[in-house]
């Protein structure tokens, strides 16, 4: 499935994107931006599908846009193409988090510009122990605040840091991201996508009602004051208690056995 640029694979209900431009760092093209876009759009209404890991083939996760279809080809054109582009590339961060469950990024070797933005935007990152993530635009003359990085990156690691991150640019190696909360886990290289998918099996299998819920909330509250939020929570369980999953969990806990969820 996919294109010669994303593979897809699909595991139970785990279903893996794979770049597929190793002779290019996994750079992304316009093709491969729309691509991944739609895709995340399209899956929200795939039930089948539980949980979602991205990684890159090759030597690295992605290395952002690519300089020569993407950053050469926008010289000159008018500003309403390179702001379509703009918002298109934000599309596909806004589609990864409306998408209402979890995504696994699976970073190794280098995570850069938007490669770097594709991490942020998933809910758990495992890093392999040679990874590093760059924030870079300012590096190449543009701002940091660049496909929603502005706006996740300090709910992440907080303002003082992400005003770092994305001011001097610079690389953070995978100890450090891991310390300043940007890596769920640090695994050996050759790890790194079996642990990534192995994670994602792990929540696939879980009571995926409840993580859908959980994200969902986690996006919304985000905007909200504490009396609006606590309210919305309050609304959100009342739903929850009422559904089939949490009715299952009670009647094992009473049987003494695993509960078996089915998302309702």
């Amino acid at each position: 499935m996919g294109s010669p640029e994303l593979k897809i694979t699909q595991d139970g209900a785990v279903t893996t994107l794979t770049l597929c431009r190793p002779h290019r760092l996994n750079a992304l093209t316009l093709g491969l931006y729309r691509e991944l876009t739609d895709w995340f759009a399209d899956a929200q209404a795939d039930t089948g599908i539980h949980a979602v890991v991205v990684a890159g083939e090759g030597r690295g996760f992605c290395s952002g846009g690519d300089v020569h279809d993407i950053i050469g080809a926008l010289q000159g054109r008018p500003m309403a193409e390179v702001l379509a582009f703009t918002r298109m590339t934000g599309e596909l961060i806004g589609n990864m988090r409306r998408f209402d469950r979890p995504i696994v990024s699976a970073v190794h070797g280098v995570a850069a510009g938007a490669g770097a933005v594709i991490a942020l935007a998933s809910d758990f990152r495992i890093f392999s122990e040679d990874a590093s993530i760059a924030f870079l635009f300012t590096k190449v003359g543009l701002t940091g605040a660049d496909m929603g990085a502005g706006y996740l990156l300090p709910r992440v690691v907080g303002t003082a840091r992400a005003t770092e991150i994305l001011m001097l640019g610079d690389a953070l190696p995978a100890a450090k991201a891991a310390s300043w909360g940007l890596a769920t886990d640090v695994v050996p290289t050759a790890d790194v996508l079996p642990k990534a998918q192995a994670l994602a099996r792990r929540l696939a299998e879980g009571p995926i009602g409840a993580l859908r819920m959980t994200k969902k909330m986690l996006e919304a509250e985000w905007t909200m004051e504490l009396g609006t939020a606590m309210e919305a929570e309050a609304q959100a369980q009342a739903l929850m208690m009422l559904g089939a999953d949490h009715a299952e969990f009670h009647r094992s806990f009473v049987e003494k056995r695993p509960a078996r969820f089915t998302g309702g």
